[in-house]
């Protein structure tokens, strides 16, 4: 008997990701199937990005310095009625975005960690420490035995303020793409991934700031002057730690000191969403499997549909939006790095057409690791 076409593929060599990447072809095989997979669950992903975005934001306005977080997920209002679905678990799963902001938090890099280390960012935590504690005993005890644990506090919800700065941009752009898809203006892989690479470049230069008020008084936290930028401050830093980095999770991974299975070194780190194997991650119940569920409350019903013709239908249906899922991201990851490439790639210049080549060569090294056997 024979195999089928899929099986006899192998996933695709340094070169021939290099070719692709120069060549201006997707890295994922441009196939009517893929197409169907990475915009749907792309317009999923959108509407949950949304809630995030929105939850995110929120927590940045109102939640600085409070001890007791508890309401932090209801940026909609709080009721009975919300709380009662919430502890029943009739609800968006934040906890994966609280995932990805520890991820970029901890592993930070970027130009918006650096300036986390800042003088002047040093300079705005100390304010805001001075203005809080004069209301808030328990901070200016803390402060006092503890005084890295509030300026910590707050670069950490400055990223979660950033992240839900950035996923507010790419909400946006999955959802416009599920518009463009469906008005036939985006027909193939190809076009999947010049939308994400021009709205990444369109938004480059979108200003990332943020700016609380306490007591009257406007404290600049990221302020205007300090440069940072939508793509390179926030996007770029996002991709290594989500979709390179990640970190690893108990049930997939082993904590035993002496198994040796976690790198000391961070910057070795391959936990994230391009490495992660979807069976796995779907039966131990870590925070991407909660980002598919909720994906699968807002899935589309062609990809719904598709799913109920392809393996095993529904049964294992996260399994496979963790599939499809891991696709789109290898056009989000191709996107960003077409829009981030030196030189056109059309370009006649020697040095620049060696400039991009070592450019491809670096993003692919990366990659060569990665599972690229979703890309058959």
């Amino acid at each position: 008997m024979s195999q089928p076409q899929s099986q006899l593929q192998t996933p695709p060599d340094r070169e021939q990701l290099i070719e692709r990447l120069l060549g201006d072809v997707p890295l994922l095989a441009d196939t009517p199937d893929h197409l169907l997979q990475v915009v749907n669950v792309l317009e999923s992903y959108g509407l949950v990005l949304d809630a995030y975005s929105r939850n995110l934001v929120y927590q940045g306005q109102t939640q600085l310095l409070n001890p007791f977080p508890v309401l932090r997920f209801f940026h909609d209002g709080f009721s009975l009625s919300r709380l009662w679905q919430h502890l029943a678990g009739d609800r968006i799963n934040f906890e994966y975005a609280e995932y990805c902001q520890k991820a970029m938090f901890w592993h930070g890099t970027g130009g918006l960690d650096a300036y986390l280390d800042s003088p002047p960012f040093l300079a705005a935590c100390d304010r805001i420490i001075q203005l809080k504690r004069r209301r808030d005993p328990l901070l200016a005890a803390v402060n006092a035995l503890f005084p890295g644990f509030a300026p910590e506090a707050i670069r950490s919800l400055t990223t979660i303020y950033a992240l839900g700065l950035f996923w507010r941009v790419m909400s946006d752009l999955f959802l416009d793409l599920a518009r463009r898809y469906r008005l036939g203006e985006v027909a193939s892989v190809r076009d999947v991934v010049h939308h994400i690479r021009d709205g990444l470049v369109a938004a480059a230069a979108d200003p990332i700031t943020y700016q609380v008020e306490l007591g009257g008084e406007a404290i600049w936290i990221l302020p205007p002057e300090a440069g940072l930028t939508f793509l390179a401050d926030v996007a770029v830093p996002y991709v290594e730690a989500v979709f390179f980095r990640g970190m690893p999770f108990l049930g997939t991974v082993s904590y035993n000191a002496q198994a040796q299975q976690i790198s000391p070194d961070p910057s070795s780190f391959r936990y994230g969403a391009l490495y992660a194997d979807p069976l796995p991650s779907m039966g131990a119940g870590i925070p991407p499997s909660l980002c598919m569920q909720d994906m699968y409350r807002h899935l589309p019903e062609e990809l719904s549909g598709w799913y109920d013709r392809h393996g095993r239908g529904q049964v294992d249906v996260h399994v496979q939006i963790c599939i499809s899922f891991q696709k789109s991201m290898f056009c989000v990851t191709n996107g960003a790095i077409a829009g981030t490439m030196p030189h056109p790639l059309d370009s006649d210049d020697p040095e620049a057409r060696q400039a991009n080549l070592a450019y491809a060569q670096s993003w692919v090294d990366r990659l060569m690791g990665t599972r690229r056997e979703a890309l058959i």
